[in-house]
């Protein structure tokens, strides 16, 4: 019996924290141990090695990553635990002295999780692939398929901006990505597994094409024409990316969705400033600007980050008083959370944790109204809604191009497919409410 037989008798768990880049890397990697005859089960369940994928964009992140670890070892004790990704590039030794844990990958090493693993026996000692993040130079083209009709679809890595707060150029490294040409051969590699919807990721996914002479523009006109594909998402795009081109593009397209994720982190200039974005809030407010006089019904997300060192109450008012008057539809709220070797990290104005909760909970507040606002002003609007196989107490669920999600009784003929509605409501859990306006 050859090791790939052996195998099949097997099972591998994974789970993923973080980002969508992330997931898309996930599902890569668990693609090698099932072409290496590995049975792929549930993280909840039993399992001969468990994969956990990390994130570290704040203290929270680190916590989730090490309670999802022993979570593995308390499940299956004799378990091979292997620990991947940026919390595993930038504490590995903190990882490698959990007990339990056999085996940790850094960047550069995290794709060969699958040959790394020689046998099944758990270690007295666990081994550890790392390297300095200057030497990882190599890009590894990624993407999900899943049961959803929606993948990710990794098309860069790493980032060249040195935000003041931020450790992503130490866990991923340069800014680099694939050509156009190889990159579309994963979008349609992607179709004929049969995802309906697109979301390009990235860690700064409007830098596309530094590394190759290329850019995104381009990308994203070349990505349009893959037979099969109906929808695309930009998963996240820096507001000094973000230029006319690119919005004149989403406009006229039937496959780019009028759905855009900028990040802010602060509309505060002075913060905006010690943070080290590329950007002032002027900036950022034509950009909106401009998104929603070219496409009305655009649904915009923002990222906003709160008690940033220095960060006063009045610099905070200043942020929310920004927010108040811009036409966006979501907030994403993070606390500013302190990274080691950053420059943020030794600066001062340190911001009380409670004070941080409670400008949060404003900002979360102000996220909910706009939110609701967002979706009310659509109803008795038609869109085309894209059905997902995502079932929970006998509904199912879907969005419409601008990210408004719908929910419905579930029917299994829906799923994968675009049917037209007509929004009609907003449930009690936010979802959007609808008549069917076609037939199947």
């Amino acid at each position: 019996m050859n090791k790939q037989e052996n195998n099949k008798n097997r099972t591998v768990a994974f789970h993923t924290l973080g980002c969508k880049l992330n997931f898309a890397e996930t599902a890569t990697i668990a693609r090698k141990f099932e072409e290496k005859g590995f049975g792929k089960t549930n993280f909840s369940n039993k399992s001969d090695i468990y994969v956990i994928n990390t994130c570290s964009v704040t203290g929270q992140a680190d916590k989730k990553c090490r309670q999802a670890i022993k979570k593995a070892i308390r499940q299956s004790p004799e378990a091979y635990i292997v620990v991947l990704g940026c919390y595993a590039q930038l504490k590995s030794e903190e990882i490698a002295a959990i007990k339990g844990v056999d085996l940790v990958l850094g960047t550069k090493n995290k794709f060969k999780a699958a040959d790394l693993i020689e046998d099944l026996t758990s270690l007295d000692e666990p081994k550890i692939y790392s390297c300095g993040i200057n030497d990882v130079g190599d890009f590894n083209p990624s993407f999900s398929l899943n049961e959803r009709t929606r993948g990710f679809l990794k098309v860069q890595d790493g980032c060249d901006y040195k935000c003041s707060y931020c450790t992503i150029p130490f866990a991923r490294g340069k800014s680099r990505n694939q050509t156009i040409e190889l990159t579309v051969q994963k979008a349609e590699e992607m179709a004929a597994g049969g995802v309906k919807e697109i979301v390009i990721t990235g860690v700064n996914v409007g830098d596309f094409g530094r590394s190759t002479g290329e850019n995104l523009l381009a990308l994203i006109q070349n990505l349009e024409k893959v037979n099969g594909i109906e929808r695309y998402r930009i998963s996240s795009i820096e507001p000094n990316l973000l230029t006319d081109d690119i919005i004149n593009f989403v406009k006229g397209s039937d496959r780019f969705m009028p759905h855009f994720h900028i990040p802010l982190q602060s509309g505060c200039n002075k913060i905006l400033k010690l943070m080290r974005r590329r950007y002032l809030r002027e900036v950022f407010a034509e950009r909106v600007n401009r998104i929603k006089s070219a496409m009305p019904d655009a649904f915009i997300g923002v990222d906003v980050i709160v008690g940033f060192p220095e960060e006063t109450e009045e610099d905070f008012d200043e942020t929310y008083e920004f927010l108040k008057i811009l036409d966006i539809s979501f907030l994403h709220v993070f606390s500013y959370s302190e990274r080691e070797n950053t420059l943020a990290a030794s600066m001062s104005g340190k911001v009380p944790e409670y004070e941080k909760q409670k400008r949060s909970k404003k900002l979360l507040a102000l996220s909910e109204i706009k939110h609701q606002q967002f979706y009310n002003s659509h109803l008795n609007n038609k869109y085309d809604v894209l059905f997902e196989s995502t079932k929970n107490k006998g509904k199912m669920y879907g969005y419409t191009g601008n990210y408004i999600k719908t929910e419905t009784p579930y029917n299994r003929e829906l799923i994968g497919t675009l049917r037209k509605v007509r929004l009609t409501g907003v449930e009690a859990d936010g979802n959007a409410s609808f008549e069917f306006i076609d037939r199947l």
